[in-house]
């Protein structure tokens, strides 16, 4: 029997699915906080090389992040021959909310999600979720899974790599090597962290550079740390770190653009310094991230000594599978029509991956509703 051990950190929703796969799996694994034990952190961070969790050792085997597609190689099980009535892509607001509609109508139903919250994990505090006054984005989604699961529903962590039609079928490929047949498909894998476009970016990713401040910032416990972005993700992160971290660099392309309450949270917050109409123009540092180049319209450029840099810019549509299944408009979010119907037959899309303008929990997880109850009645149609 293989040793795996996990190395986590208490808030990180990458972790827990990590952990819940391997429970799924019947592995046992040993769990260590790296938020709290800074002698077992540097531990992780001088078997991986990195600043990031999670980190899953198997035997000699150092696996970095969640990675799915290993997880499934080394310990997952394989998919039956079945056709399913629908195969939902994504396990966000959207498509659990998909898949309780589609069992609530019997329909036989596959969940395929690199991930189960989707961009909903990345917050700390929603505060506009109805029966909610403030949850954490990681406890709504868990509750999101707990329903699902009430259901006979099958829920895969994997990436599906390739959708391919077939007469009135489609196959769904996974990057782990699993290929399922559908009826129906329901897209709704939502978006993917937009990085900054610096050159070097790639070098300091987990090294100082993240794009989950839910998962890395325990590890920047009275560190110096910078968080780019005015919107509203970029301005509750820095107020977060603002009490982790002993300083905290707010870097704006423009202005700040975030929603009045989290603008008047900012006041009075004295280890956040402001950087309006700035960008990060260069990265460096030896093994980790060490400095940033700050480029301000008014300063022209100054240096600053950073251990940690958390990346807010925004998000790209999850769309490259789909590329010439549907159609996409110019922001390559896929083209819905007022019933989440897409441009082919059988297929469906709700959620923050559509061209839908709004992009909301409460609003994706009603399209993910809708999607469900049109895939329901084409598949009626079809009998």
């Amino acid at each position: 029997m293989s040793t795996v051990t996990v190395y986590s950190t208490k808030n990180c929703p990458y972790c827990r699915m990590a952990k819940a796969f391997l429970e799924k799996q019947g592995v046992q694994y040993i769990s260590i906080d790296v938020g709290v034990d800074a002698a077992a952190a540097q531990k992780m961070i001088a078997l991986s090389g990195q600043r990031g969790v999670p980190v899953i050792t198997v035997d000699e085997e150092v696996i970095v992040g969640y990675d799915s597609q290993r997880l499934n190689e080394l310990f997952g099980s394989h998919l039956s021959d079945e056709i399913y009535d629908v195969v939902i892509i994504g396990a966000g607001p959207a498509g659990l909310t998909a898949g309780v509609y589609c069992a609530r109508k019997f329909l036989k139903t596959l969940i395929v999600s690199e991930n189960i919250g989707g961009q909903a994990l990345e917050s700390w505090a929603i505060e506009n979720y109805m029966g909610y006054r403030m949850i954490t984005g990681e406890d709504l989604m868990k509750k999101f899974e707990d329903q699902v699961r009430i259901f006979d529903v099958r829920l895969e962590i994997d990436r599906v790599s390739k959708i391919t039609p077939e007469q009135e079928l489609f196959t769904v490929s996974t990057a782990s090597g699993i290929a399922v047949k559908a009826k129906s498909l329901i897209l709704t894998q939502g978006k993917k962290p937009r990085k900054l476009g610096v050159q070097d970016e790639d070098k300091y990713i987990g090294r100082g550079l993240s794009l989950c401040s839910t998962c890395d910032g325990p590890l920047y416990k009275g560190k110096r740390v910078a968080v780019v972005g005015g919107g509203n993700s970029g301005i509750q992160t820095a107020l977060e770190m603002s009490s982790i971290a002993a300083s905290v660099s707010l870097i704006v392309r423009s202005t700040i653009k975030a929603d009045p309450v989290f603008i008047k949270k900012l006041e009075g917050i004295k280890n956040i310094t402001i950087h309006l109409h700035s960008q990060i123009s260069n990265l460096s540092g030896d093994r980790f991230l060490e400095r940033i180049t700050l480029t301000t319209e008014s300063k022209g450029e100054q240096s600053i000594d950073v251990d940690a840099v958390f990346i807010e810019v925004g998000w790209l549509p999850n769309t490259d599978i789909t590329e010439g299944l549907v159609d996409l408009n110019n922001d390559k979010e896929i083209i819905v029509d007022v019933n989440c119907c897409t441009s082919r037959a059988g297929v469906f899309a709700a959620g923050d991956v559509t061209s839908i303008k709004s992009k909301q929990i409460v609003i994706a997880a009603g399209e993910g509703a809708k999607a469900a109850l049109e895939a329901y009645e084409y598949l009626l149609k079809q009998d």
